[in-house]
């Protein structure tokens, strides 16, 4: 399922979001024009930007040099994408579900938040491959924090969403936000599942999703600042 729109207004512009998603947008333009150059300077730069949980786990940073110490490079990670398929899932998840955690929490406490999520899911990741030697790149743990919050805060929101059912049957409708993520992290849980035992080579960090989002759910009573009145749930 593909979350195209909520029908929650906010209260105030959310700066942060903006921020998070331009931030994201920039750093994916140069990653265009490393890719157009030679030399492997984007796959260069996955590696400089990217968190590598055996650097992690063993103190050390590999070759080539990361951009920050190898601690830090969780954060800079975030902000870093494999194509275009990954920052726009990405960031239509951060636009539609970030706006209204942001308002329920208040700007500098839903940085604090997202980025917390970020680590955890860095965490969660490490602990399932901790001599992996891939970089993990992508905002999608962080924000799978975003989503544990808001299916908290906002289980009745209505998401309009596109259901693949078929290749040539795709409808558009109307679901209660706590099925539509219910029904991704479920689909998470059982990828990641299905990936223990096989060899790290690349692919879906399923496991940071996971991190994320339970972070997320235990974090976000800490956060927000004010409930939002229940509303029924609509199917």
């Amino acid at each position: 399922m593909i979350p195209l729109y909520d029908d929650l207004p906010t209260r105030r512009f959310p700066w942060v979001t903006v921020t998070l998603i331009v931030a994201n947008v920039l750093v994916f333009v140069y990653e265009l024009l490393l890719n157009g150059g030679a030399g492997g300077g984007l796959d260069l730069f996955f590696f400089r930007a990217g968190f590598l949980p055996y650097e992690l786990t063993h103190f050390t940073d590999l070759p080539p040099a990361n951009l920050v110490p190898p601690p830090f490079t969780v954060f800079t990670s975030m902000f870093v994408h494999a194509g275009w398929m990954h920052i726009i899932g990405n960031m239509l998840f951060l636009w539609i579900f970030g706006n209204n955690v942001e308002d329920a929490m208040g700007r500098f406490r839903f940085l604090t938040f997202y980025l917390i999520c970020g680590l955890a899911a860095a965490v969660a990741q490490t602990a399932i491959r901790p001599d992996s030697t891939v970089p993990n790149i992508g905002a999608s743990g962080a924000i799978a924090g975003v989503l544990g919050a808001y299916i908290l805060l906002y289980p009745g929101a209505r998401i309009l969403t596109l259901v693949p059912v078929l290749i040539f049957f795709m409808p558009i409708i109307m679901l209660p936000a706590w099925i539509v993520i219910a029904a991704w992290f479920v689909v998470q849980l059982f990828q990641g599942l299905l990936s223990l035992g096989a060899a790290a080579s690349g692919g879906v960090a399923f496991f940071a999703h996971v991190g994320g989002f339970v972070a997320g759910l235990l974090l976000v009573s800490l956060f927000a600042r004010r409930r939002p009145p229940p509303r029924a749930v609509v199917y």
